[in-house]
C-alpha cells in the first residue's frame, strides 16, 4: 500500500511534503507531484505537511480520486525524482481551493 498525490496538487505543487520523505519517492512533473507506489513505505510523514491536502492513502481515496493511483504509478516512472523542497508556482495561492482540476494535467 501506498499514499497518493491527488488532484489537488494540480497547479499548487507545494513541494512541503518531499521535505519529510525518509526515501525520496516524489517525482515531480510540470504541474504537480506524484509519489512512486513501489518505493513509498507507507510511513505516512507526507500527508500532514502538505497545505492543500492532497495526498492520502490509496486505501482511504475518495471515489472521484481512484485512477489518481494510477496517474501516480505511471508518472513516476517518466518524471524525474524530487527530494528537495522549491519554491510553489507564483500562482498557487490561487488554485489551492478550485476543485476539478483534472483537465489541468500536464503528463
Amino acid at each position: 500500500m501506498a499514499y497518493v498525490v491527488t488532484e489537488s496538487c494540480i497547479r499548487c505543487k507545494y513541494t512541503d511534503c518531499v521535505d519529510v520523505c525518509p526515501v525520496d519517492c516524489f517525482y515531480e512533473g510540470p504541474n504537480m507531484l506524484v509519489i512512486h507506489p513501489d518505493e513509498c513505505i507507507d510511513c505516512g510523514l507526507c500527508e500532514p505537511e502538505c497545505p492543500v491536502k492532497a495526498i492520502a492513502h490509496e486505501d482511504e481515496l475518495p471515489q472521484d480520486q481512484l485512477d489518481f493511483i494510477q496517474i501516480n504509478e505511471e508518472m513516476a516512472e517518466r518524471w524525474p525524482n524530487i527530494y528537495e523542497v522549491k519554491d510553489a508556482p507564483p500562482d498557487a495561492d490561487e488554485w489551492k481551493n478550485v476543485t476539478a482540476k483534472r483537465h489541468l494535467l500536464e503528463k
